[in-house]
């Protein structure tokens, strides 16, 4: 699990993505990493997604996870397809337990202090701050690390290449999840030029930061 956030880290972006038609998974990955972003959160928000999860579990050049993750019974369904780790916009006991007693990493949703409590509580060292712009920012990020430094976090909601640099500049954060170069609009299109383009400022970026 320490080997799936050490990569994680290296790469300080994760793409948060919803695919519609589950064709366009193998085109995607191949942008994503062929400009330097070997990672992809197939969120499980469209019919597709775990569909589109298959079509990449063989694939060695890219990171594949789970997004958008409800239930234990989700989580199942996402680990058997191929994902190889776990996110939940919120922090659910049940799916939390279900990944810890089959080694699957998982970084549920907090946005708060009692719900980082309930992660520290389940024995958990990495949460997913949520939605991030929503609850203040960086700014809010930044008040939550002070009492709880022990903890890393991947914030996600609202990140952009304006404000991508404040929220990496806080040493808790492993990476951050954004969307804005895997946009609907763009996967809709079938615009892998444009995702790709993107997806190099968006890793240059993250690494002058």
């Amino acid at each position: 699990m320490s080997d799936i956030l050490d990569q994680l880290k290296s790469l300080r972006l994760v793409p948060v993505i919803a695919l519609d038609d589950a064709s366009q998974a193998n085109p995607l990955a191949d942008a994503l990493a062929g400009a330097g972003l070997p990672c992809a959160e197939i969120t499980l928000r469209t019919p597709s997604a775990l569909d589109s999860i298959r079509a990449l579990k063989d694939r060695t050049d890219i990171l594949v996870g789970a997004g958008t993750v409800h239930s234990a019974e989700q989580a199942t369904s996402a680990v058997e397809a191929g994902a190889r780790f776990v996110i939940s916009p919120g922090f659910n006991l049940r799916t939390v337990t279900w990944c810890q007693e089959n080694d699957v990493p998982i970084y549920p949703g907090i946005s708060s202090p009692t719900d980082l409590e309930s992660a520290m509580e389940a024995g958990l060292k990495v949460v997913k701050f949520f939605p991030a712009e929503s609850l203040g920012g960086a700014k809010m990020l930044k008040a939550l690390v002070a009492p709880y430094h022990e903890m890393t976090f991947i914030p996600t909601g609202g990140i952009n290449t304006g404000n991508l640099a404040d929220y990496l500049a806080i040493s808790q954060v492993a990476a951050c999840g954004g969307s804005w170069m895997v946009s609907k609009d763009l996967l809709k299109a079938g615009d892998f030029d444009t995702i790709s383009k993107l997806t190099s400022e968006a890793v240059a970026l993250a690494k002058s930061c």
